[in-house]
């Protein structure tokens, strides 16, 4: 019985991928990885990598940089995305992924952007307060303040509905918790945050999110 070329191919594929041979790079040409719904993940959810790549290739390898490492990775392939779920601390780090060049299974795309998985949930939830509160004149200066009794080293300070996050160390305060304090300048809209705490050595596992603060600007 005649095996179909989709077959060889990935037979010949899982052979590479056990013998550890990592192909020739193929300069910038290099896919791009991201995260739906999002980079950062509550402990127990679930998250969905997924490799892009404008030549048109869908068949990817996903390799962990750092951290723990994620044995359902090992010499695995796959088209377009891979589901982690349920997520776990393990499950934190940063991850890149290769796109395969169907026409030459030792010819393998450059690395992709890191993509950092955060997981949280992992401590007991920081709280966060606005200075001079959480209603403010147009152009008046925020600052948020994110603190707890527990001793994190970072804080890390997410606005609703953006990927990006500031973080800052923590520093003890007089009465007794650790925070950092988020200077946002002039109030121009209102806005939605929260924060989360870490620690230097396991920087990708985060705390429970603080509750939301709406911020609202008023005299606009």
């Amino acid at each position: 019985m005649s095996m179909s070329p989709t077959v060889i191919i990935l037979a010949c594929l899982g052979f590479f991928l056990d013998q550890s041979v990592w192909a020739h790079v193929g300069g910038q040409d290099k896919p791009f990885c991201s995260a739906w719904p999002s980079a950062v993940v509550p402990q127990g959810g679930h998250v969905t990598l997924r490799c892009h790549y404008r030549r048109g290739f869908n068949i990817f390898t996903l390799y962990k940089k750092d951290g723990v490492p994620v044995p359902e990775l090992y010499n695995r392939i796959f088209w377009n995305s891979f589901l982690i779920s349920p997520v776990t601390p393990a499950h934190a780090g940063t991850y890149r992924c290769r796109g395969f060049h169907p026409h030459s299974p030792t010819e393998w795309s450059a690395p992709s952007n890191p993509l950092v998985i955060m997981v949280t949930g992992l401590y007991e939830k920081p709280s966060l307060t606005a200075r001079p509160g959480p209603t403010v004149r147009a152009g008046e200066n925020v600052t948020l303040s994110c603190s707890s009794q527990s001793s994190f080293d970072i804080y890390h300070l997410s606005r609703e509905g953006e990927a990006h996050e500031l973080r800052l160390p923590a520093v003890p305060s007089i009465n007794g918790t650790f925070q950092a304090d988020f200077p946002l300048g002039p109030a121009t809209h209102g806005e939605t945050y929260r924060c989360f705490g870490s620690f230097h050595g396991s920087p990708y596992e985060w705390s429970d999110p603080s509750d939301p603060l709406p911020v609202s600007v008023t005299g606009l």
